[in-house]
């Protein structure tokens, strides 16, 4: 009896025609806990479930800003602003930007290692 020419891998992921692919993936217990609560709340199945919220996930419109490129300037006052924001607001100004700094250079020990900061000279 002659074995067949195509191999296991040659058909892992192919879909026979007419049926749907299906598809595992790991979920975190929360996540399967989340899940549940909303195929319970609109009254369908785990499986459908992640379906519809996955193609819901897919039809939102990306964030602004995500995926574009930008420079080291705006991602540094991007960086200022989100501290400042979390930063306690009755700390004085000085020590504000102690903090800030401290926060955007890094440690002292590691500014000579960073890629994105122009070298010193010696």
């Amino acid at each position: 009896m002659a074995k067949s020419s195509k191999s296991k891998t040659d058909t892992s992921h192919a879909v026979r025609a007419g049926h749907d692919a299906t598809s595992a993936v790991r979920l975190s217990q929360r996540l399967t806990a989340a899940i549940d609560a909303w195929a319970e709340a609109h009254q369908t199945v785990r499986a459908e479930a992640i379906r519809q919220l996955v193609e819901l996930g897919l039809k939102v419109a990306p964030v602004a800003g995500y995926g574009r490129h930008r420079n080291s300037s705006e991602i540094e006052a991007f960086a200022v602003k989100q501290i400042t924001e979390l930063l306690d607001p009755s700390l004085p100004p000085d020590e504000r930007e102690r903090r800030i700094r401290r926060l955007i250079d890094g440690p002292p020990e590691f500014c000579g290692e960073r890629v994105d900061l122009p070298k010193r000279r010696t």
